[in-house]
């Protein structure tokens, strides 16, 4: 591949490639479908980035072992972020001359300062970031795979109004795009569901010491704490909390969905409220094509890694699936008809059952999304989403 720009740290997968054909970019069966990823694998979100990875590759190898899409095989090249949105750029100019779609970071900064270049190239852009800013306004090429931060936020709105809890503290990352949509989210709607947010504290994301949030909150009269993080501060901040004496329920995001987050936290994540996508919990779903969707994932992940797929491995495979069901339906690899593709497209997956439009390329609601309690270092639906789950699931 030519190269555009500085080298990078990188890893090319070719998996079960026929031989190439012609350059007919709807092309023949023997042409591979050529996909690039942008993912962190070093820097700090290269724990969620090792897990997108792995599940992208998983699911790439599965597509390919069952004869690929319209008869072509998926050609991933993977190239790494490095957890720095300059370099999500560079990766991006590196990959788009020779991609027919990208999968994006799972850094939300990475992913927002690709989209300028995603508008400019209109180029198939599969994001597995959450951050809202990627689909409001709709970007014409940019699908996002995770539930948004707004539909986080949400979910844990139904979830206060259901166990009435009127008054919650807010605490969240101004250097994460995703953590401060999600903040904004909460107070945009709040009142919607009778719930008042305050005190609103704020941290970065190199913060080790939660302290003054601690002591502004016990001061108040909030009946839980939600806070908005990605990587080492949730985990810093749940240890401090459960030494704090704080009684009221901690409540975190998708972000902190995963063995990543409970290892490091060990017996403070204990009774902490987490939320995340069905796929997580998928154990506790009813049989159906959503539970079918789930265990086709856990079983062949855990067979290979020897661990159940956290929150950051569904996104990966679901993006990944998506990705190929558009292209079938596109017929071809020809960029705006697959965009056009994804755009029409409903598809269950891991995540959940996606419905994308014109007007929507979120495609996942708050009824796959399962608020949850950490329960002998397990994710163990409440009650609330039991029933939820239980009507998803069908």
């Amino acid at each position: 591949m030519r190269r555009t720009g500085p080298i990078l740290a990188s890893l090319t997968l070719v998996t079960s490639l026929a031989a190439c054909g012609g350059d007919d970019s709807s092309g023949g069966s023997e042409d591979p479908i050529r996909v690039g990823q942008i993912v962190s694998l070093t820097g700090n979100y290269s724990p969620l980035g090792t897990e997108n990875q792995k599940s992208v590759a998983l699911a790439v190898d599965q597509i390919n072992a069952a004869g690929g899409v319209g008869g072509r095989q998926i050609q991933l090249t993977v190239r790494d972020d490095k957890s720095l949105p300059d370099q999500a750029v560079l990766a991006f100019n590196e990959l788009k001359g020779d991609s027919d779609a990208i999968i994006g970071s799972p850094f939300s900064n990475s992913a927002l300062a690709t989209i300028p270049l995603v508008d400019r190239e209109e180029i198939p852009y599969v994001s597995l970031t959450p951050a809202d800013e990627q689909i409001n306004p709709v970007h014409p090429y940019v699908f996002v795979v995770p539930a948004t931060s707004a539909t986080y936020a949400e979910a844990a709105l139904q979830y206060f109004q259901a166990s009435k809890i009127a008054k919650v503290a807010l605490a969240y990352d101004t250097k994460s795009s995703y953590a401060v949509a999600g903040a904004k989210g909460l107070q945009a709607k709040a009142a919607q569901y009778g719930v008042t947010v305050n005190p609103i504290e704020e941290f970065q994301t190199t913060a080790t010491e939660f302290g003054a949030v601690f002591t502004h909150v016990r001061s108040s009269d909030a009946q839980a704490l939600m806070v908005w993080a990605t990587g080492a501060p949730a985990v810093a901040l749940t240890k401090q909390y459960a030494a704090s004496g704080l009684k009221i329920p901690l409540v975190l995001t998708g972000a902190q969905a995963s063995k990543l987050f409970l290892d490091p936290a060990g017996p403070a994540a204990e009774g902490v409220t987490i939320a995340s996508s069905v796929g997580v919990v998928g154990d506790h779903l009813p049989p159906g094509q959503l539970k079918t969707a789930v265990d086709e994932l856990t079983t062949a992940f855990t067979e290979k890694y020897g661990y159940a797929p956290p929150q950051f491995a569904q996104d990966g495979y679901s993006g990944v699936k998506l990705l190929a069901a558009a292209i079938e339906k596109a017929g071809g690899t020809d960029r705006p008809k697959v965009r056009d593709a994804l755009e029409g497209l409903t598809l269950t997956t891991p995540n959940g059952n996606y419905t994308y439009s014109a007007t929507n390329h979120s495609g996942l609601t708050t009824d796959f999304i399962s608020i949850n309690k950490v329960q002998a270092g397990k994710f163990v639906p409440t009650p609330f989403s039991q029933e939820i789950l239980a009507k998803a699931g069908g």
